[in-house]
C-alpha cells in the first residue's frame, strides 16, 4: 500500500507545514508584544491585547505540533538539534511563558503593578522572536554531526548569521504585528500602526536580503541550489515575487486598505520559508542528515499519519472557527465590531 508513496518526504511537508503555520499565526502575536512599548497609551494597549486575546494561546498548537511531529518522525534529526539548540530553544520557552503569563496577570494587577507586566510582555515577545530566529540560523549554518549525535560545542549556535537571522525574524514578527493592528484597529492607533508598518517593511526587505546573500557563502551546496544551471530557472521566480508582494504591499498601505497589508505581509513570509525550504531540502540537519536518514521505522509513520490525518483539520477546523468569530475591528471598551 505504501510501496509508491514516500512517507518520509510526506512528513516532510506536514512538519513543514506546522512550522510555517506557527510562524506566521504567533508571529503577528510575538510582533505585537515587540511593537508593545510604541504603544504607551493604556487604552491603546488594552485594543492590542483585546485583538488577539481569543486566538493567541490557540496558535501555538502547531509549535507542539511540529516539535512532536519531529521528534516522533524524525527521532535522529531530535536527538542532533536539540543538544545543538538548547539554549536558544530554552530561552524561547522561557520568553513564551513570560508572556504568556502577564498576558493574563496583566488584567488582574493594580494601576501601579501593571507596566512590570506589559514589560514582562513585550520582552517575552521579543526574547522568544529573537531565539527562534537564532536557532533557525544555526540550522542554517550547519551543525556539526559525528556518527549519529551533535559534535559541536555549548555555544556553537551564537554566530554573526545566526544573530542576523534572530533580528530579522524579530524585525518580520513586528511586520506581522503592526499590519494585524492596522487590519483590527481603528483611528490614530491604525495610523500609527500604519506608518510603523512603512518602516517596517523597508527593515524587512533589508533583513531578508542580506540573509539571502550571506546564506550562498554559507555552504557551497547552498550557492549551487540557487544559481547552477538549470536550478537557476526554478529559483529566480522567489526574489522576483518577492519584490512583486513588496511593491504590492506598499501600494495597499498607500491605499489605506485594512486587509490586504496583512494578508501580503503574511504572503512575503511564505515566499521567504519557499526559499528556506529551497536551500534545505532535503537536508533536516543541513549538509549532514537527509529527511530519509533521519526517519523512523514506516510502521510507526503510519501510524502516525493516521492520527494527523484527524487532528490536522480538527485544528484547522476550531482555529478558523475562532478566527471568524472574532473578525471585525477591536474598539476601546466595547470589543468587537
Amino acid at each position: 500500500m505504501t510501496a509508491n508513496i514516500d512517507l518520509a518526504t510526506v512528513w516532510a511537508f506536514i512538519i513543514a507545514f506546522a512550522v510555517f503555520v506557527y510562524v506566521v499565526m504567533d508571529g503577528f502575536d510575538l510582533g505585537l508584544g515587540i511593537l508593545f512599548p510604541l504603544f504607551p497609551d493604556k487604552t491603546d494597549r488594552d485594543v492590542i491585547m483585546n485583538s488577539v486575546a481569543p486566538v493567541w494561546d490557540g496558535n501555538e498548537t502547531w509549535l507542539v505540533l511540529g516539535g512532536g511531529g519531529t521528534m516522533a518522525a524524525f527521532p535522529l534529526a531530535y536527538a542532533i538539534l536539540m543538544p545543538a539548540l538548547y539554549t536558544p530553544i530554552i530561552a524561547m520557552l522561557i520568553g513564551l511563558v513570560f508572556r504568556g503569563v502577564a498576558f493574563e496577570f496583566r488584567w488582574r494587577a493594580p494601576p501601579g503593578k501593571r507596566n512590570l507586566w506589559d514589560i514582562a510582555f513585550a520582552g517575552g515577545s521579543l526574547l522568544a522572536a529573537l531565539a527562534q530566529g537564532i536557532a533557525l540560523g544555526a540550522i542554517l549554518q550547519g551543525i556539526h554531526v559525528e556518527g549519529r549525535h551533535y559534535g559541536g560545542g555549548w555555544w556553537d549556535w551564537l554566530t554573526p548569521f545566526s544573530i542576523m537571522t534572530g533580528l530579522a525574524l524579530a524585525i518580520g514578527y513586528a511586520l506581522l504585528g503592526a499590519t494585524w493592528l492596522v487590519m483590527k484597529t481603528e483611528g490614530a492607533l491604525r495610523d500609527k500602526a500604519s506608518v510603523l508598518s512603512w518602516s517596517l517593511l523597508f527593515a524587512m526587505l533589508v533583513a531578508i536580503g542580506a540573509v539571502s546573500i550571506v546564506t550562498p557563502f554559507l555552504d557551497i551546496a547552498y550557492a549551487q541550489r540557487w544559481f547552477a544551471w538549470p536550478n537557476i530557472i526554478f529559483t529566480a521566480p522567489v526574489p522576483i515575487a518577492v519584490a512583486a508582494v513588496s511593491v504590492l504591499l506598499l501600494r495597499s498601505l498607500a491605499n489605506r486598505s485594512d486587509y490586504q497589508p496583512f494578508l501580503l505581509s503574511l504572503l512575503l513570509f511564505a515566499l521567504s520559508y519557499l526559499g528556506l525550504g529551497i536551500s534545505m531540502y532535503p537536508y533536516i540537519v543541513p549538509r549532514s542528515v537527509t529527511i530519509w536518514q533521519a526517519a523512523s521505522p514506516e510502521r510507526s509513520q503510519i501510524f502516525m499519519l493516521v492520527g494527523v490525518a484527524v487532528l490536522i483539520p480538527l485544528i484547522l477546523g476550531y482555529t478558523g472557527w475562532a478566527y471568524w468569530v472574532f473578525r471585525g475591528k477591536v474598539r476601546p471598551e466595547s470589543g468587537y465590531h
